[in-house]
């Protein structure tokens, strides 16, 4: 499979249609969870830093993604409209957001994207159909947190041999540290991370590469809140 094209003037019709549609809502809706209301903003914002992510063959490849804490659908929903043969679940907790995503979802007409409104520990902690331990082949986060916690809440997530993806900004030397203690504890090991440039408000923006190696460790999924409040390797 080869890359599709970042820039929005090689975008297939049918991709920048639905993408638009995906801007419009996060500028328009004033229940979007977003503070981006300039529709030129969001594509830079949201959309272009959404698609980063296909630099990486493992998530060009996946069948099933799982979007870690996914907000306002990022970068899930771009991901879903580009990646024409994989599912993609956007896993969020607040009621709020996951109504904002199935509303965009709807508007969009984006028919592999669906919203899982649950605590991702909750997913994880149930085998499909009804859940999703160890259902899928990549996860992506660009959610706020720690590379050790997110490493803690994709594990459970993912299958033997597949990746996370996680959207950081600067890199922070004692935080990828922290990962390097706790990844065989949590069966995650580092491979790779790559600087894609200046995103969403980000002025270094570098995703990390992680890849489950082995089954779930015992004991994951934690408590919900702890992987955050606790993560190993601190």
């Amino acid at each position: 499979m080869t890359k599709p094209p970042l820039s929005v003037e090689e975008l297939p019709p049918d991709a920048r249609g639905a993408l638009d549609a995906i801007v419009k809502a996060v500028a328009s809706d004033p229940r979007a969870p977003s503070s981006v209301r300039n529709p030129e903003d969001a594509w830079r914002v949201h959309i272009a830093d959404s698609l980063a992510g296909l630099e990486f063959a493992d998530l060009l490849a996946a069948s099933a993604i799982a979007d870690l804490g996914a907000g306002a659908g990022f970068p899930g929903l771009p991901l879903a409209v580009m990646l024409r043969d994989a599912r993609v679940d956007l896993i969020e907790a607040s009621s709020r957001k996951c109504e904002f995503m199935r509303r965009t979802i709807g508007t969009a007409g984006i028919n592999r994207a669906r919203v899982i409104c649950k605590r991702s520990e909750e997913w994880a902690g149930l085998a499909p159909p009804g859940g999703g331990r160890e259902a899928y082949g990549a996860v992506v986060a660009r959610a706020v947190g720690r590379l050790a916690t997110l490493a803690e809440l994709a594990s459970p997530l993912l299958r033997d041999g597949g990746v996370l993806v996680a959207w950081k900004g600067r890199r922070d030397p004692d935080e990828e540290s922290e990962l390097e203690r706790a990844s065989e504890r949590l069966a995650m090991q580092p491979e790779e991370v790559r600087w894609v440039g200046p995103y969403a408000g980000s002025r270094n923006r570098h995703l990390h590469l992680m890849r489950k190696r082995g089954s779930t460790p015992g004991g994951l999924p934690r408590r919900p809140g702890m992987a955050k409040k606790r993560p190993f390797g601190s």
